[in-house]
């Protein structure tokens, strides 16, 4: 599978979906506004994993659902 580059796999927790908006490179750990500690390389593979998946379960149009750090769903995602 190949996933867009700009997927933002590292910023997107892998837990409850939402993405942060800035993460410098320099940040090798951070903590979601769900509670949960992340490691920036190991929720990248979970997301891309992710993402893999769901393009071979439902074809390369699906996109994950995508949440702000307010919990609102960005434009152009579904519900």
């Amino acid at each position: 599978m190949v996933v867009d580059r700009f997927f933002p796999s590292s910023k997107l927790c892998s837990t409850c979906g939402t993405l942060q908006e800035k993460m410098p490179l320099h940040v090798r750990t951070w903590t979601c506004g769900c509670g949960t500690t992340r490691d920036r390389d190991v929720n990248a593979a979970k997301n891309l994993l992710a993402a893999g998946r769901t393009v071979t379960a439902c074809g390369a149009g699906v996109r994950p659902q995508r949440r702000t750090l307010n919990g609102k769903l960005r434009a152009g995602s579904r519900r």
